[in-house]
């Protein structure tokens, strides 16, 4: 399939997703009242009265509210890991499912009235969208990762925070969506932003059969190599696999990082989903 009928296919299947499936009119990643207040501004007839900030109120002689993130134009970010390891699928390549889940988020984005802007990041940032609420710009998002050439390219996951964190100055939900092969540390970066980890992997990566002697390459790096891929070598490969996820699970959970796995056979809206309808 070409890149143009592949970006076609993504972007008429996700809009018709987004607006024809989703119910409600406002779908929300947030969920619940317990939010951190933004800012203050003044009382305007209709506002809940129940968020007045009585203090402030007295001290300026006229009622004042305090406004939260829910009720705020939401700054979505889209961060696409392009590494050579995304050229990879059985039944679909990951570079096509994250841009699949990119072109999910643009449009639940502005189907919800807010701006969203897409990087593409490897070493660093590659290709960038800024704050939009333009319909075209999904189309050129899309675009933007099917024809990246990933091959030889490799994630350096050690700066995507500091790069992000200097980046971005206004509160953010930041989606990363990669394969995450990688540790990431988002400690600073969820201090300040709203960070979820979206990981996109083929099954056959975590659960690879006996091939026997093969000729491998490396396609982040290009170099190949010829190894035994036999039950002794399948089972060090998957404990080191799991202890890596497990330590970057950890890592997530402490920093206050949502995360969720999406295999490259599953469809990516029925994973998503629960991120945008209220249960």
């Amino acid at each position: 399939m070409s890149d143009a009928t592949n970006l076609k296919k993504i972007v008429i299947k996700t809009r018709r997703q987004i607006f024809s499936e989703i119910s409600g009119n406002n779908p929300s990643i947030f969920e619940g009242e317990g939010f951190d207040f933004v800012e203050l501004r003044e009382y305007n007839y209709g506002d809940d009265v129940r968020k007045i900030d009585w203090n402030v109120t007295a001290k300026m002689q006229k009622p004042y509210i305090k406004v939260f993130h829910e009720e705020r134009e939401l700054n979505i970010v889209i961060v696409s890991l392009l590494s050579g390891s995304v050229y990879f699928g059985q039944r679909r390549l990951k570079q096509d499912v994250i841009a699949e889940i990119g072109a999910l988020l643009a449009f639940s984005s502005l189907k919800n009235g807010d701006l969203f802007s897409s990087f593409v990041y490897t070493d660093e940032i590659k290709k960038e969208i800024k704050p939009t609420k333009n319909i075209h710009a999904v189309e050129k998002l899309v675009g933007g990762i099917l024809s990246f050439d990933v091959m030889g390219e490799r994630i350096d996951s050690q700066n995507l925070s500091k790069i992000l964190f200097n980046k971005l100055k206004r509160r953010s939900i930041i989606f990363v969506i990669g394969d995450f092969f990688d540790q990431f540390d988002f400690k600073i970066l969820s201090k300040k932003h709203e960070v979820v980890a979206l990981i996109v992997r083929d099954r056959l990566e975590e659960n690879p059969p006996e091939f026997g002697m093969v000729d491998l390459v490396d396609p982040q790096n290009l170099s190949g190599s010829l190894m035994n891929i036999d039950q002794k070598s399948i089972k060090r490969y998957k404990e080191r696999l799991h202890n890596r996820d497990m330590a970057l699970y950890k890592s997530f959970s402490k920093h206050r990082v949502s995360f969720t796995k999406i295999y490259t056979d599953e469809e990516p809206f029925v994973k998503l989903s629960k991120l945008f309808i209220r249960g």
